[in-house]
């Protein structure tokens, strides 16, 4: 019998993962784990013909001090598919990961409803960006990751004061987005997880009146009736002030939209967020996830477990079954 394939999965973020590894090795799957913090990335050592690399790697690995493994990573994947090895969210779709403006372009491609925006270079830009949109705005790194740099402002004055202060700055070489702000109806967002880009499921987050725009689903450790959930990032992770989650049947056009973007986005495994706005009734799509973590303590919020998913769909990937994995074993 042939050797079966081999996985890495490349990764930094230190317990989001953890379910992920724990389902690999309670089916006696041969991976390899490639810590991007402590570790180096060595497109030799993997072999096209054996290597199948999944991509853990998140955009807001900048906020843990490690912003130089975002471009990396970038290069390091484009390299692996040049050299054909097979990668689980490639460098395709780890570039729409990392640039919200790019996630716009997609989403206009789709056809899906997006809020207003104005891609700004220059700080100075914003004013007049801001006359071309209808208050309240907000601005968006275009870099993103857990809705962090996400800042909100009500009013001409406000974003002017913000600038007059000088709070407001733009990375080197990246841009920044000027966007609608809606207020999402009944104060909740919708998420749904895709898989080889078909819907696995959908949850509905109901955000606190302090909660920011950190919604990391993984992160969020309550369901709608007070249960708390057990999750490894919530051990971690500062808890969520005021969200709570809960399962949601979302409607059939908001599927098919979903998965045309995932077809069109290349993404394997990854989320994608709507909200029903206050302003016009309408649904906007405002954020494509292809690192997704998979809702907390998913068995009592969704009633299985998307991870399990997940590995068949790796296991298929891999050429495993049940039969190869026995001979293994032995």
């Amino acid at each position: 019998m042939a050797d079966l394939r081999q996985l890495t999965v490349v990764y930094e973020h230190p317990h989001w993962f953890t379910p992920l590894f724990r389902e690999l090795e309670r089916r006696g799957i041969p991976f390899r784990k490639i810590d991007a913090s402590v570790e180096t990335f060595d497109s030799a050592a993997l072999d096209p013909d054996r290597d199948v690399v999944f991509n853990r790697i998140s955009p807001s690995a900048w906020m843990r001090g490690r912003g130089a493994l975002i471009p990396a990573a970038q290069r390091w994947l484009q390299d692996l598919e040049t050299r054909g090895v097979e990668v689980i969210n490639g460098a395709e779709t780890f570039a729409l990961e990392i640039s919200k403006a790019a996630q716009l372009r997609l989403l206009r491609v789709t056809g899906a409803r997006a809020p207003r925006t104005r891609v700004v270079r220059q700080v100075a830009e914003l004013p007049d960006a801001s006359l071309e949109l209808t208050f309240p705005l907000i601005i968006k790194p275009n870099t993103g990751g857990s809705g962090a740099g996400i800042r909100r402002f009500l009013a001409f004055e406000d974003l002017g004061a913000a600038l007059a202060a000088n709070e407001i700055a733009i990375p080197e070489g990246d841009v920044l987005l000027l966007q609608e702000y809606h207020r999402p109806h009944t104060n909740s967002i919708v998420r749904i997880e895709t898989l080889d880009t078909r819907f696995l499921y959908a949850i509905r987050i109901h955000l606190g009146e302090d909660s920011g725009f950190d919604l990391c689903p993984a992160d969020v450790c309550k369901t709608t009736t007070g249960v708390e959930l057990s999750s490894a990032a919530c051990a971690v992770d500062a808890q969520k002030q005021g969200l709570s989650v809960e399962a949601f049947d979302p409607p059939a056009h908001a599927v098919t939209t979903v998965e045309q973007i995932a077809r069109e986005s290349k993404l394997d495994v990854g989320g994608i967020e709507y909200l029903e706005s206050d302003r016009d009734g309408e649904i906007y799509y405002y954020d494509v996830n292809a690192l997704s973590n998979f809702v907390s303590d998913p068995l009592r919020v969704i009633g299985f477990d998307p991870t399990t998913r997940l590995v068949d769909s790796i296991e298929l990937r891999l050429g495993i079954t049940n039969v190869a994995l026995a001979g293994r074993a032995s």
